[in-house]
């Protein structure tokens, strides 16, 4: 189960614990969240086991804070 509060919109806030980096996203689909998401934009993506299992990616956005979105929004960057 993902850490913190479930909220009805489907994103969950995260906690305070801190994360490690775990690599880089670019989002690819901000339409249900455009003011914290912004399309084409390179994202931390903060290590979270309990997510990735789920779907989901714990991304630092636009506010600072690190929330949980669904993984399909983000293509994945890899350092050569």
């Amino acid at each position: 189960m993902a850490t913190g509060k479930r909220l009805t919109s489907g994103w969950t806030r995260g906690d305070k614990r801190r994360r490690q980096v775990a690599g880089f996203v670019v989002c690819i689909n901000n339409t249900e969240y455009p003011a914290s998401l912004e399309l084409h934009k390179i994202y931390r993506v903060l290590a979270d086991e309990d997510a990735r299992r789920e779907g989901d990616v714990r991304v630092v956005d636009e506010s600072g804070e690190d929330y949980l979105y669904p993984a399909e929004w983000f293509a994945l960057l890899r350092a050569r």
